[in-house]
């Protein structure tokens, strides 16, 4: 029995550092990395930030300008979906690397709910898996967003109101459709990967897009990289927009993968995104060129 006491002893001590331990409050949580805006470089374009309205939103919205009086072209950009980066403000510099050089304004709408703009969230509206007829209202709302800054833009800035192209990917592509449909104010339009994350999986967004499509008269270039989740999207929306009397014409990139963070799923997708921009920017600069002399 007095040897069997040890043995206790060493248990009871270790059981009453169990329970001091239990006792001790949690280690501090380190918080949550938070998503970083693009940060500019020395040598990007300066811009602007100013605010308008649609409705009772007022919305907020990049203008890079060239160098001179103007005015100038116009290429409007609409930048995808950027979920869970919503409220990040994102002037979107690598299209202003390429196109305010070139000699043409830049104007990049912050829609409903990104950036400082007033309104929902497209991920506290609508969120990731619906894609039924609230989800195409959504993005014919974010539509009509950008349509009204272009018609603050041709009251505010130098640009030349006859030579306003749109540009559009992924979200955007779809938002560019949608707009243009509805606009007449287009001198051409520029399509990366419109709606192909979704067109596969939300009927109503495909049978929106080929009704905007056929509204569509002015020239229209669409480009897909042939691995993107699908290249209908892209190919549909042209095809539609030719039949129904517009010069559309179609661009499909080979393969591409980003070269750090490859998406198993649609990894041609990311081709539209600042990593792929020297396999396209050549095709961009001539379409505007040639749509805006």
């Amino acid at each position: 029995m007095p040897r069997a006491f040890p043995a206790v002893f060493a248990l009871l001590i270790v059981g009453m550092m169990l329970s001091a331990a239990a006792q001790q409050p949690p280690a501090a949580q380190q918080p949550p990395a938070q998503p970083q805006a693009p940060q500019p470089r020395p040598d990007d374009p300066p811009h602007e930030t100013f605010f308008y309205k649609n409705g009772t939103l007022e919305l907020e919205a990049y203008f890079f300008k060239p160098t001179g009086a103007g005015p100038f072209p116009l290429v409007v950009y609409n930048h995808g979906s950027r979920a869970n980066q919503e409220r990040l403000e994102w002037p979107v510099y690598y299209i202003a690397r390429l196109v305010v050089p070139a000699g043409y304004a830049l104007l990049v709408p912050e829609r409903r709910g990104y950036g400082k703009s007033q309104g929902a969230t497209f991920t506290e509206e609508i969120g990731p898996d619906e894609r039924g007829q609230r989800f195409v209202d959504r993005l014919a709302l974010e539509a009509a967003d950008v349509n009204a800054a272009v018609d603050y833009a041709k009251k505010t800035f130098p640009i030349d109101p006859k030579r306003i192209v749109m540009q559009g990917y992924s979200f955007g592509g779809i938002v560019t459709t949608l707009a243009a449909a509805k606009s007449t104010s287009l001198r051409a339009i520029v399509n990366q990967a419109p709606g192909a994350l979704n067109w596969d999986k939300s009927p109503e967004l495909r049978t929106e897009l080929i009704a905007a499509a056929k509204k569509i008269r002015v020239p229209m270039l669409c480009m897909a990289a042939e691995n993107d989740l699908t290249t209908e999207s892209a190919r549909v929306i042209c095809a539609t927009a030719k039949a129904a009397g517009a010069a559309a014409a179609v661009k499909i990139y080979p393969p591409f993968t980003h070269p750090t963070n490859p998406n198993p799923r649609a990894p041609g997708h990311a081709l539209f995104a600042p990593i792929g921009v020297d396999i396209w920017k050549q095709d961009l600069l001539d379409f505007l060129a040639k749509q805006t002399r």
